[in-house]
């Protein structure tokens, strides 16, 4: 008989890649078995999930949520009767389905399907992404009987759940194998080139568009080569700029592991799956955490790499005043950028997947027990 899974996590990428990798990782895990794996997803068709999953190749089944505000209004109202509604349509497919257990990533999405198994009985998994949690799963993690960690020391935090184990964050199978001199090879650089690469993620970063365009502009940067992720909503900035020689600017990279493993300074935000790339890679990299994320969330993912001399964290407020000075001190010492990417891979863990797959079936074992 397969094994039986659904699966959540909705709103952002940060939320949705890791639980299609988790997915992955466990029908890789029974496939070896030569067991069967069934994984079906859940979320709001309208969200990104409902363009991501069904790519993956994994059913997709449509249920409603909204979130919840911090304070009490008629949107507390909507929510909470979306929530209702939500829960009605887990319930409807748990009972069509019989998974043997559920997981979920984070975000608002999670909650109909959470409630609803850990009412019927059915294993609750969350795996939390970010140093300081989310609103959601720091509520559902009390329902749940798993907790996966992406950064350790959490639990203290999650004191409530069952179990609390630290995997790591997953990450795409090609950052594994990624090489600096293949992949500055790949972007024709030379020994003598200095690659200074900034991405502010899909959507971008003004801070970070503006600052490239001004360090590549900087006479001690001439002989430097810069290279720019703009992201489609803020790559309008530099509309009417001029752009500098020595800086390339694209709207959307499809290989920013090659980029970051061939640069020599990496400029990016500290998402959970960024930093998890970035210590896989063993960047050498500057991390300007982004100021509106949920509890700065992200300063806290940049500090535990600053915590081991693996990164240099520039809040988004001082990269005017600070940045540039950060990338001329890293420019003129080569011997800093090779520190910081060997305790960068210190906080590597390459085998998170199977980490989080053997916890999960060692859940389930005991609960045939």
């Amino acid at each position: 008989m397969a094994l039986r899974f659904i699966a959540v996590g909705g709103g952002t990428s940060g939320h949705i890649n890791p639980a299609i990798t988790i997915a992955d990782a466990l029908k890789k895990y029974y496939g070896d078995k030569g067991e069967d794996c069934e994984i079906i997803f859940v979320g709001r068709s309208e969200g990104l999930e409902g363009e991501l999953v069904p790519k993956a190749g994994y059913e997709f089944k449509n249920i409603t949520a909204k979130p919840f505000p911090m304070r009490p209004s008629m949107k507390m109202v909507k929510a909470f009767k979306a929530f209702k509604e939500g829960r009605k349509q887990c319930d409807k497919i748990i009972e069509e389905f019989r998974p043997h257990a559920v997981f979920g990533t984070g975000g608002y999405v999670c909650a109909p399907l959470i409630f609803a198994a850990e009412k019927r009985n059915i294993p609750v998994i969350l795996h939390e992404a970010n140093a300081f949690p989310g609103r959601a799963n720091k509520m559902l993690g009390k329902k749940a009987d798993l907790v996966l960690t992406g950064f350790p020391n959490q639990e203290s935090i999650f004191s409530k759940a069952g179990k609390v184990v630290f995997t790591g964050n997953p990450i795409r199978s090609i950052i594994k194998t990624v090489d600096r001199n293949e992949s500055r090879k790949a972007l024709g650089l030379s020994d003598d080139d200095f690659l200074v690469f900034a991405m502010g993620g899909s959507l971008g970063s003004k801070t970070l568009n503006e600052f490239m365009v001004d360090a590549a502009s900087d006479e001690e940067f001439k002989n430097a080569k810069f290279v720019l992720g703009s992201g489609k909503q803020q790559s309008g900035v530099l509309d009417n700029v001029t752009i500098p020689e020595n800086l390339t600017v694209k709207t959307y990279i499809d290989n920013p592991q090659t980029y970051l493993s061939a640069a020599d300074v990496s400029i990016t935000r500290a998402g959970a799956v960024t930093c998890a790339e970035v210590a896989a890679i063993g960047s050498c990299s500057v991390l300007v955490p982004y100021p509106f994320a949920a509890h700065d969330h992200q300063t806290y993912n940049a500090q535990a790499f600053v915590d081991v001399d693996g990164a240099i964290l520039v809040p988004d407020a001082e990269v005017k005043d600070k940045l540039k000075g950060v990338l001329k001190d890293l420019y003129s010492d080569p011997q800093k950028r090779e520190n910081m990417r060997v305790n960068a891979k210190k906080l590597a863990v390459l085998d998170c997947d199977e980490r989080i797959a053997k916890a999960i079936a060692e859940l389930l074992e005991s609960k045939k027990k």
